[in-house]
C-alpha cells in the first residue's frame, strides 16, 4: 500500500489494498432496529447514484439514508484490537521462536573510552583443520538473491548448536537484528569470530550483534572478529563493545554496558580474494555462571521495537489525535514502512498554510543509533511541553521511521534485500526494487505541491567520526548568501548542545558519488535546508562530555536539541538569526583570509585590503581594520547563550545593548535582503500574535567581536 493521495488538510487517509468487507457491517445493519439506525456500504446499493466502494457508509437516521466516510482504521498491522505485524524474513533464513528483549538503562555516570596501554596483542589465525567451528550460518548463501519471504523464515525444524558439555561457550544469532556467521574456537577461553556479509553481498561487514551462553564467571575470554573491511575505525580511537547479561538485568536493572579490555583494531592477513580484511580483538571476564548474554556493536533497535512504540502512540487516545500513522509502503520482504503525520488538527484552511519538515531514519540498517535519535525526537514532538505544543501548532511533521525495515530484520548493516544501498537511489525509478525510498520522494514531491518543505534531515551513523554533525549541500554557485544561509541550523544546532554536535566537522557539498542520495535528491527538488545528521557510533570530544561513549539518553537527547533548534532558527525575533549569519560571514572571511596567507606573498596590508573590499567578505558595520583585529578575532569564542542563560538574563542588561542590536540587525538585514532578492526566503512567515509568546526567548549579550 502507498500514500498515494493525501487530501488538502491534515486529516489525509490512506487506502489499503485489501479493501475491508462490508459483511460485518451488513450482519449488524440487519440485527438492529432499522428504525433506530442502521448501516450499510455504498456498494450494498444498485443505485448508480452511490459509487461503488466500502469507503462510504449510510447511515439511516430519521427516516432517510445519511452517507458518510468509514473512519480510519486502525494502523495496519498496529491495531488496537489485534496483535503486532509478525515480521517477514526471506524464506531460507532459519529464525530461533526465542524473542530477544534489552531493558532501557542509562548508566549513572559517563562511559569513558579505552585508553591504549601499548600492550595489546594482535592475534593473527592461520587456517587450521584443528580447531574446532562451534557455530556456522549457512542458511544465508542458500539462494544468490532475494526470492520471497514468509513470517518467520525458514519452516523447517532448526539445527541445533552443539550442545557442548564442557566449558565451550555457546553462540546464537538466528534473531531479529543478529549478525554472526561462524565462531571457532581457537584456544580454550579464545574464539575467532566472523560477522556476515549483507544479504546477497559479499560485503558490508560491520554490524555484529550475538548471544553467548554456557561462560564461566572471572574468565578471561578473548574474542577476534576477523573480516572488518574499513582500515579506520571508531575502535583505534578508544571505543569500546557493548555488552547485555541477563542476570544484571534481573537483578541489577543493568543493561547495555561499555566493556573490554586490550581492545585492538588491526589489519590482518588478505583474504582469499586478494583483498585485506581488519580484526577487532579484545578480553572480557563475565560477571555470572551460566548467563545469557549479549556482544553488539551498536545499541539494538529492531522492527519489533518500532512497531511496540508506534502501537503505544496508536492506543494512546491523547497522542493519536495529533500523530496519525499509515503505511507509506511494503518492502520487499512485504514488511511495512510507517510514516507518521504530526500537527495539530485543523479543520480549515489554515492547516494548508503550515510549512513541513521531514525527518527519515534507518535508510541504513546497521545504524541503529538513529533509531535512538528518532525515538527522541518522537518523544519530545508528542509530549506536553509547551514548546512541542508549538511546534506542532506551527507545522507539519512528516516522518519516516524506518526506510529499511527488511535490512534490520535480518541484520544487515548498509543494504536492503535488494543487495543495494538505497541511499544511493533516490534517483531510481525502479519502484519495486528500492519501494521506500521510491515513496518516500514521492511523497515528498507531493507534499512540495501543497505546502513549503522548510528543512529536510535523514539520521545516519558514522563508523570513523567522533560527535554528531550534518553534511549539507552547497549553494554557492546560486548566491552568497544562500550559501552561508544553509549553515545556520547547524550552527544553531552547535550552541544548543556544544557537548555533542560538532560545527567544525560539518561539511556542505555535492560529491558525484553522493547525488543518488536523500539529501542531495531533496536539495535539488527544493529544500533549501535539507541534510544529513550522522551520529558517532563512539562518544564524544567536546565538552564536559569529552573522551566518554554516547549513552541511548545522549541520542535521544538530539532529538530535544533539534526541536529547540528549530523553535531558534522560526523565531519571529529573527536577532539570533541574522546574528548566526554575521557569524558564518566572519568564519568565512577567517578562513579566506588564512588561504590568501597560505597561497600569497602579497604583503598583509594589501591582503586586508582587498578582503574589504571582495565579494565575499563581510559588510558588517563592525569593520576590521588591521591584521591585529582578525586575529584578534580568531581567538575568541563566538557562541549564543544556553536556554538557561537567556531565562537568567535581565531586561536591564538586554536594554543596554538595545540601540547596538537595532542597529546590527538591520544593517545585516538591508544587506541580507540586497544580496537574495532573487532567492526564496525558506523561514516561515511570521506567525501571529498568539505565538510570539511562545517563541520569544532572551537572546545573548555578548557581541560576536
Amino acid at each position: 500500500m502507498s500514500e498515494d493521495s493525501e487530501k488538502e488538510d491534515y486529516s489525509d487517509r490512506t487506502i489499503s489494498d485489501e479493501d475491508e468487507s462490508d459483511e460485518d457491517m451488513f450482519m449488524k445493519f440487519v440485527s438492529e432496529d432499522f428504525h433506530r439506525c442502521a448501516l450499510l456500504t455504498a456498494d450494498s446499493f444498485g443505485d448508480p447514484f452511490f459509487p461503488r466502494t466500502t469507503q462510504i457508509l449510510l447511515e439511516y437516521q430519521l427516516g432517510r439514508w445519511v452517507p458518510r466516510l468509514r473512519e480510519p482504521r486502525d494502523l495496519y498491522g498496529v491495531s488496537s484490537s489485534g496483535p503486532l505485524s509478525p515480521t517477514r524474513w526471506p524464506y531460507h533464513c532459519e529464525v530461533i521462536d526465542e524473542k530477544v528483549q534489552h531493558i532501557d538503562w542509562t548508566p549513572s555516570c559517563p562511559e569513558p573510552v579505552y585508553i591504549p596501554t601499548g600492550l595489546e596483542t594482535e592475534p593473527l589465525y592461520p587456517d587450521s583443520k584443528e580447531d574446532t567451528v562451534v557455530y556456522l550460518a549457512e542458511d544465508a548463501y542458500k539462494e544468490p538473491c532475494f526470492v520471497y519471504s514468509r513470517v518467520g523464515g525458514n519452516r523447517t525444524p532448526l539445527r541445533q548448536p552443539v550442545d557442548y558439555r564442557d566449558n565451550t561457550l555457546m553462540f546464537e544469532a538466528r534473531f531479529e537484528s543478529g549478525n554472526l556467521q561462524k565462531v571457532v574456537k581457537v584456544a580454550e577461553y579464545e574464539y575467532q569470530l566472523t560477522v556476515r556479509p549483507d544479504l546477497f553481498t559479499n560485503k558490508h561487514t560491520q554490524w555484529y550483534y550475538f548471544q553467548v551462553t554456557n561462560m564461566r564467571a572471572g574468565i578471561v575470554y578473548r574474542f577476534t572478529i576477523v573480516n572488518f573491511t574499513k582500515p579506520a575505525s571508531l575502535y583505534s580511537r578508544g571505543m569500546r563493545p557493548l555488552f547485555y547479561s541477563e542476570k544484571e538485568a534481573k537483578a541489577h536493572h543493568i543493561g547495555w554496558q561499555r566493556i573490554g579490555d586490550q581492545i585492538k583494531y588491526y589489519r590482518n592477513n588478505p583474504g582469499q580474494d586478494g583483498r585485506h580484511y581488519f580484526s577487532l580483538t579484545w578480553t572480557f571476564q563475565f560477571p555470572h555462571n551460566k548467563d545469557t548474554c549479549y556482544f553488539a556493536h551498536c545499541y539494538p533497535y529492531t522492527y519489533t521495537n518500532l512497531q511496540e512504540y508506534l502501537s503505544g502512540i496508536n492506543n494512546d487516545p491523547v497522542r493519536s489525535k495529533f500523530c496519525k500513522i499509515r503505511v507509506l509502503c511494503h518492502t520487499l520482504a512485504r514488511n511495512m514502512v510507517y510514516i507518521l503525520t504530526i500537527t495539530t488538527p485543523l479543520k480549515n484552511s489554515d492547516s494548508r498554510k503550515r510549512k513541513a519538515v521531514i525527518l527519515t531514519a534507518r535508510v541504513h540498517p546497521g545504524e541503529t543509533n538513529s533509531s535512538w535519535i528518532m525515538k527522541g525526537f518522537l518523544d519530545y514532538i508528542l509530549g506536553n511541553s509547551s514548546d512541542a505544543q508549538l511546534l506542532r501548532d506551527t507545522f507539519v511533521f512528516k516522518v519516516v521511521p524506518m526506510l529499511n525495515p527488511d535490512g534490520v530484520i535480518v541484520g544487515n548493516y548498509r543494504c536492503s534485500l535488494a543487495g543495494r544501498d538505497l541511499n544511493r537511489n533516490y534517483t531510481s525509478l525502479l519502484k519495486e526494487s528500492f519501494p521506500s525510498v521510491w515513496y518516500t520522494r514521492n511523497m515528498v514531491h507531493r507534499l512540495m505541491e501543497k505546502r513549503e518543505v522548510i528543512l529536510y534531515c535523514d539520521l545516519h551513523g558514522h563508523s570513523r567520526k567522533e560527535n554528531i554533525f550534518m553534511y549539507g549541500c552547497d549553494g554557492s554557485d546560486r548566491s552568497k548568501t544562500l550559501y552561508l544561509q544553509q549553515r545556520i541550523f547547524p550552527l544553531m544546532l552547535s550552541k544548543n548542545c556544544p557537548d555533542k554536535f560538532s560545527f567544525s566537522a560539518c561539511k556542505f557539498n555535492v560529491q558525484k558519488s553522493k547525488e543518488g542520495t536523500g539529501r542531495v535528491v531533496m536539495w535539488k527538488m527544493g529544500i533549501r535546508n535539507s541534510f544529513t545528521m550522522e551520529a558517532t557510533f563512539c562518544g564524544s570530544t567536546l565538552g564536559n562530555k569529552r573522551g566518554t561513549h554516547f549513552s541511548t539518553k545522549d541520542l535521544e537527547s538530539m532529538g530535544y536539541h533539534f526541536c529547540d533548534s528549530l523553535l531558534d532558527y522560526c523565531d519571529p525575533d529573527q536577532t539570533k538569526y541574522y546574528r548566526c549569519l554575521k557569524e558564518l560571514e566572519e568564519m568565512e572571511r577567517h578562513i579566506t583570509l588564512e588561504k590568501v596567507f597560505e597561497d600569497s606573498d602579497t604583503p598583509v596590508i594589501h591582503i586586508t585590503l582587498d578582503l574589504e573590499s571582495s565579494s565575499r567578505g563581510s559588510d558588517s558595520s563592525e569593520s576590521i581594520d588591521s591584521l591585529t583585529d582578525l586575529l584578534k578575532l580568531t581567538s575568541q569564542k563566538k557562541h549564543l547563550k544556553t536556554k538557561k542563560e537567556r531565562n537568567s538574563t535581565t531586561a536591564s542588561h538586554q536594554n543596554a545593548r538595545e540601540g547596538q542590536e537595532v542597529y546590527d540587525r538591520g544593517h545585516l538585514l538591508q544587506r541580507h535582503k540586497q544580496s537574495n532578492s532573487d532567492v526564496k526566503d525558506t523561514r516561515p512567515n511570521e506567525p501571529g500574535d498568539y505565538m510570539v509568546d511562545y517563541f520569544r526567548r532572551q537572546l545573548p549579550n555578548q557581541g560576536l567581536v
